[in-house]
Order: structure tokens, then C-alpha cells, then sequence
């Protein structure tokens, strides 16, 4: 009975909507139409629950049988009923069909809409549910952090959950937000608003209970997690996924001096100080002080230093007509690389390509080449070479975060920690063996991070089961990366795009991935923005500050 009232509500609920935009085309108008279209929508709810059974079916075939119940009630009220009821014989002909065809794509979008608000509510109802009713203890589960990889577990461990797994999840992060890394460069560009490309994790994974603060240590002899706040976890299972944080390799004035681009405020601190370095320059005389402050280095050509120098690049140019005092050429910009080529992670031709389209641009290359120091005013090079410069970004270096030993974390193929029971890890923080390639680790892709968050739920559900985990095998799709301008390089499934195209492929694919329709219309009006106006040089944080990297 309970699956019932909740078809009806969902039904009145997805009433609402529709019925204005019927009443809109004049298919309800006034009081007793609304009426007899509310008792049209608690009948399709009411039949809907009683057939799909909320949950029970999955989301695609609820939808489904709310797409065919919609159609039913067309047939039913539209193409019967409602003749009968103005004194006339339904004939049920392609002419009678024609004129009633706006009712049935309000019935078809009424019932789809009923069936995915079904779906969700039973869902959430069922969960508090089964928890009042199954007094049995449930399996504590704890992960540890809130990117890519952890999320996508707690997620995979909320749909567990509604099948009947007896989990009971907690994730803890020291972040309240998923971050879309992906696009922090274009927001230390001014090219998007900081809080659009990040979700939130209570709303991303709704049924987790989640835990806003920071680990401490983990202790796997008596399976506790010991928070920052002193606040103790017991665990059953654990998951690890804290990403990496910049590593300086010990190199003199690197943490001191450089920026670093992992997280949403240092990506806001070097926008403000890239403006701060423009509104200096337009009244500074000084030759070499003006070298100084306009010149731009970024160490590591990957995909986050080669778009960091790119975006930068557009940042600096596209703004540039609101300070008379610097002439076009004086900005200089400078990619410095330890290998033979830009962007490893591409095959030769792309990476070469690439690298042209940036030099063309004016961006200076110093390939084979490691920095090895730095200070507040210059950037050292291994070959003695001094850059004058008060922007430098250190892209060239990450290592795992470890909350176990001093050592890197090491998985399975299951996922599961080497040498310690019932401890999993995802993402940058462990190293993965690839099964397919000998020798081999899986990259720190975020790719790779969401699918081993949704395998070791998979996998930990399997444990507590008494069944065996499964192997984790993933192929890489693809890569991209934006080379600024409206250019981009793209290598998917073995076929490689270039230029305009492989641009539209980077929005279209990165846009596609971003948590939530409200994140992606955001993102997607950013942009609009971004191709009619100029971007804003509004220095946020008045207090200027030089962000430091945070190597552990």
C-alpha cells in the first residue's frame, strides 16, 4: 500500500510541470480541468507504483513504464473517454489521433516524470525503510576522500544499499566538494566560476553519512580511523582515496615560491596574482622589474602544466586592452619540461603538433630541462639559465597522499592494500597493477579513478557476501587536452583529432562528465559568456599572498 501512495505523489508531483506547460498549449484550462487532470495523474501514479514496484525495476524500466502508462492513459481518457463523455463514438482513427496528438506527449512526458520522482522517493523511503526493520548489524564501512574515486564508491555503495547489502558507509574527506579538476585551469584563467565546476559531496552521495574534517592516522591493528577533531571511526573495511599533493623533490625554493594548481583556492590565488602582476606592470618603469612581473613560468608539460600555460596565456592577452601601459609582446610565457617531448601521455605526433600550435602562439619550450630552483623573483634551470619572473606554477611533480607507513600504498588487482586486511584503495593515492600490461600501473586519471571507486564498492559488497572480489581491468578511453584558443588535441579509442574539432570534443566530453545538470548549465553559460566578453580582472582576495605548495 505504501508503494502505491507514493505513485500517487509522485503522479500529483509530476502533475505540476507538465500541466503548465499543457495549460500553456490550452490543454487544461480553468478550475475543473485542473481537477480532472490531478485525478488523471493520482490514477497514472497509483497504476505505475503497482506495476513497476518503485525501485524493484531499476530506473530505466520505471521511466519506461511510465512512457507506456502515459500512452495508455492517451488511449484511454483522450481517444475514448473523453468522446464518450461529449456524446460521441470514439473511432479511434489517425484523424482522431492527429487532434489529440499534444495530449499524448503531455501523457508520455507526465508518466516519465512520474516514473523517475517514483523511483527516487520509493528509493530513499525503502532505504530508511529496510534500516527500521533490519535490526542485524550492518558492515561499517569508512572512506577516506572526497574526489573522484571516493565518491564514486559512496555512490556505488548507496545503490548496494537499496539491493539489499548490509552497509553501513561513511566517507570523510577534508573537502565538503567534488572538484572537476579537469577545469582548474580555466579557473585560474577567469574563464569559469569557481564553484561551478565543484559538486557537493552531501548531494553527490545523498544516503552516505559524511564527515567533514581530516585523518589524522589510520590504525589497521584495531581497525580505527582517528580524525583531526579526535574523533574515533570504527571500521569494518576501509577505502583510501586521498589523491596525491605536489612533490618538490627537496628542490631549493619550490614550496616556498611556486604555485601550485591542485585545488580550487590555489587556482583562485594565481588568477588574483596574474592580475596583481598586470595592474604592477601598467605603472611600472623599471626594465627589469617589468621582466619580472610579466613573465610567466610553468614547470611540468602534462596535461595540467601545458593547459595552465595556455589558459594563462589567453588570460593575460584577452585582458590585456584594459592596461595601455603594456605593450602585446612584453608578456612572456615559458613551458619547461624534464622530457624529450610535451605531453607524454599523447602519441609523438599529437604531442609534436601540439607544441607547434603553442610556439606559434609565442609560448617559449625548454625541453630536457629540470628547474632547480627557485626565489621570489627568479627561477633557476639546470643548465644555469635564469628566468626573471614572479608567476611560477609547479605542475612537475605529485606524489600519493599516505596515511599508512611512509611508503607507497600498493593494491591487488582486486584493489585490495597488499599486506593489509580489509584495507582497499583507488585513485592517485595507491598504485593499481594493470592485469593487461605486464609490470604495469594504472595511470592517476580520473577516468580510471571512477571506475575503481564503483569496482571496489562492488568488491567489498562481494566480501561481505562470501564471495570473492573481481579482478579490476579498464582500458583508458581516450585523453584530451586544450591547447588554448580553441584548440585542443584528442587521442580516443586510437584515433587522434586535432584543432577546432578536438576542441568541441574536450567541452563537449568534460561538459557531459561534470556532476549534475545544474553544474553542466552553469558551465556551459560560463562559456557562452567567455566567447561575447572579455574575462573579468576583479582581484577577489585584496590581501596579496604567495600560495605555497604543499608537498608531503
Amino acid at each position: 500500500m505504501e508503494q502505491l501512495g507514493w505513485g500517487a505523489v509522485a503522479g500529483l508531483a509530476a502533475a505540476l510541470p507538465v500541466g503548465v506547460l499543457m495549460a500553456t498549449q490550452h490543454m487544461v484550462t480553468a478550475f475543473p480541468g485542473w481537477l480532472v487532470y490531478a485525478a488523471y495523474a493520482v490514477i497514472i501514479g497509483v497504476a505505475l507504483g503497482a506495476v513497476a514496484r518503485g525501485t524493484k525495476q531499476g530506473l530505466a524500466m520505471t521511466a519506461s513504464a511510465g512512457v507506456l502508462l502515459g500512452t495508455l492513459g492517451w488511449l484511454v481518457f483522450s481517444l475514448t473517454l473523453t468522446p464518450l463523455v461529449q456524446g460521441v463514438l470514439p473511432t479511434w482513427s489517425a484523424a482522431a489521433a492527429a487532434t489529440t496528438y499534444p495530449q499524448l506527449v503531455g501523457n508520455v512526458l507526465h508518466g516519465a516524470l512520474t516514473g523517475l520522482l517514483l523511483h527516487f522517493v520509493a528509493g530513499t523511503w525503502a532505504m530508511k525503510e529496510r534500516a527500521k526493520r533490519d535490526p542485524a548489524p550492518r558492515t561499517k564501512v569508512v572512506v577516506v576522500g572526497g574526489g573522484f574515486g571516493g565518491v564514486s564508491a559512496a555512490q556505488r555503495f548507496e545503490r548496494l544499499v537499496l539491493r539489499g547489502a548490509k552497509l553501513d558507509v561513511t566517507l570523510v574527506s577534508d573537502s565538503n566538494f567534488l572538484l572537476f579538476t579537469p577545469m582548474l585551469a580555466e579557473v585560474a584563467s577567469g574563464a569559469l566560476e569557481p564553484a561551478h565546476i565543484s559538486a557537493p559531496i552531501r548531494s553527490a552521495a545523498a544516503h552516505t553519512t559524511f564527515l567533514y574534517g581530516r585523518v589524522d592516522r589510520v590504525d589497521p591493528a584495531v581497525r580505527e580511523v582517528v580524525l583531526e577533531s579526535g574523533e574515533v571511526l570504527k571500521y569494518d573495511h576501509l577505502v583510501l582515496a586521498m589523491g596525491s599533493v605536489p612533490h618538490t623533490f627537496g628542490l631549493p625554493g619550490i614550496a616556498e615560491h611556486a604555485f601550485p594548481l591542485k585545488t580550487l583556492a590555489e587556482a583562485v590565488a594565481l588568477r588574483n596574482h596574474v592580475l596583481r602582476m598586470l595592474e604592477a606592470a601598467d605603472r611600472e618603469t623599471d626594465p627589469r622589474t617589468r621582466r619580472e612581473l610579466l613573465t610567466f613560468v610553468v614547470a611540468g608539460a602534462g596535461f595540467a602544466g601545458t593547459e595552465t600555460i595556455a589558459e594563462l596565456f589567453d588570460l593575460v592577452h584577452g585582458v590585456s586592452h584594459y592596461y595601455p601601459g603594456i605593450a602585446p609582446e612584453e608578456p612572456r610565457f615559458v613551458l619547461v619540461h624534464a622530457g624529450e617531448r610535451i605531453l607524454p601521455e599523447l602519441g609523438p605526433e599529437l604531442a609534436e603538433y601540439s607544441m607547434e600550435r603553442l610556439q606559434a602562439r609565442g609560448i617559449e619550450h625548454r625541453l630536457a630541462m629540470r628547474v632547480t630552483e627557485a626565489a621570489e623573483d627568479l627561477v633557476r634551470l639546470e643548465n644555469d639559465e635564469l628566468i626573471p619572473t614572479r608567476t611560477f606554477v609547479w605542475t612537475a611533480g605529485n606524489k600519493p597522499v599516505t596515511l599508512l607507513g611512509n611508503g607507497t600504498l600498493v593494491t591487488d588487482s582486486t584493489l585490495r592494500a597488499v599486506g593489509l586486511e580489509n584495507v582497499w584503495a583507488v585513485g592517485d593515492c595507491a598504485r593499481i597493477p594493470d592485469p593487461l600490461m605486464d609490470g604495469a600501473f594504472y595511470p592517476p586519471t580520473a577516468q580510471h579513478a571512477l571506475r575503481q571507486g564503483k569496482a571496489v564498492a562492488d568488491n567489498v559488497a562481494a566480501v561481505v557476501a562470501g564471495r570473492s572480489p573481481a579482478e579490476f581491468r579498464f582500458r583508458a578511453i581516450g585523453v584530451l587536452v586544450a591547447l588554448g584558443h580553441r584548440t585542443a588535441a584528442a587521442e580516443i579509442r586510437g584515433r587522434r583529432f586535432a584543432g577546432l574539432v578536438a576542441w568541441l570534443m574536450w567541452r563537449g566530453i568534460y561538459l557531459s562528465k561534470l556532476p549534475g545538470v545544474e553544474k553542466r548549465l552553469r558551465v556551459l553559460f560560463d562559456w557562452t559568456l567567455d566567447l561575447v566578453f572579455p574575462r573579468d580582472i576583479v582581484v577577489t582576495s585584496p590581501t596579496p599572498r604567495r600560495s605555497k605548495v604543499r608537498s608531503q
